[in-house]
């Protein structure tokens, strides 16, 4: 995707939906986590997947831009930049597309969402609107949607979380995957230093998602923490930017 696509956002004034911008920002490592599971995923696991940006438009000088909050899917992470594809077209805003690719930082964002199994995971603005809704219009909202949203002061943002509340800490995954990475990696050790155009390492990606069982397996097999990207960030970094407490421990 083209970083140097241009991005525009702006944010909303309302208390309530600032504060669900902000639950949503500090919690997308746990989306993007999801993500990299549901990428390699024979079965898809995940019935949709998108962050919603902030879109603005500058006007007449003087006046206030038009701010327009939109949902992009085919979502990518590199740790700094989230990259996506603007699922609809604009209702009032004419400098961005359906269609259109654009790249946006974290603190750009105003919502994630991912919907398994008829549940939803994040929808932090969804659930403020809710919050002001009567019972029976929530009702007819949920039904509108087809859609679980649960209750709207307990936003769910990892799968099963209230029965398997560990994992949070870990990806179920990311623990049943270890025999079958080991294996890989045995059979294909260049892996363990390979990087891609971005100079971005196995293990850099692994800690971006946060999955400490591969991050256990790739240093065990050689993999260096200090390894730098092409903007010269290393795994180390993206655990201390994305604040992965699980894992620091194991870079340190």
């Amino acid at each position: 995707m083209e970083k140097e696509n241009p991005i525009f956002y702006a944010k909303g004034d309302d208390p309530i939906l600032v504060e669900a911008y902000k639950k949503a920002q500090d919690s997308f490592k746990y989306f993007w986590r999801e993500l990299t599971w549901e990428y390699r995923r024979i079965v898809p696991g995940l019935d949709m997947a998108s962050v919603k940006v902030a879109f603005t438009q500058e006007v007449e000088a003087g006046d206030e831009p038009v701010v327009e909050h939109m949902w992009i899917g085919d979502v990518d992470f590199d740790g700094d930049v989230i990259y996506g594809e603007l699922l609809n077209q604009p209702n009032v805003l004419t400098n961005i597309q359906e269609g259109e690719q654009i790249g946006v930082t974290l603190d750009q964002i105003s919502d994630w969402m991912f919907i398994s199994q008829g549940k939803t995971y994040g929808g932090y603005t969804v659930q403020a609107m809710r919050s002001v809704m009567t019972e029976e219009e929530r009702a007819e909202h949920d039904a509108a949607w087809g859609l679980d949203f649960g209750d709207f002061n307990h936003v769910n943002y990892v799968f099963e979380q209230d029965e398997h509340p560990e994992n949070i800490i870990e990806h179920p995954m990311s623990k049943s995957m270890k025999e079958s990475l080991e294996k890989f990696l045995d059979e294909n050790p260049d892996e363990v230093t390979n990087k891609d155009e971005a100079g971005y390492t196995f293990l850099h990606k692994e800690v971006i998602g946060g999955n400490l069982t591969s991050v256990e397996v790739l240093l065990a097999k050689g993999a260096n923490k200090n390894e730098p990207n092409n903007e010269g960030k290393t795994p180390i970094d993206y655990a201390k930017q994305l604040n992965w407490e699980h894992i620091l421990p194991v870079l340190a």
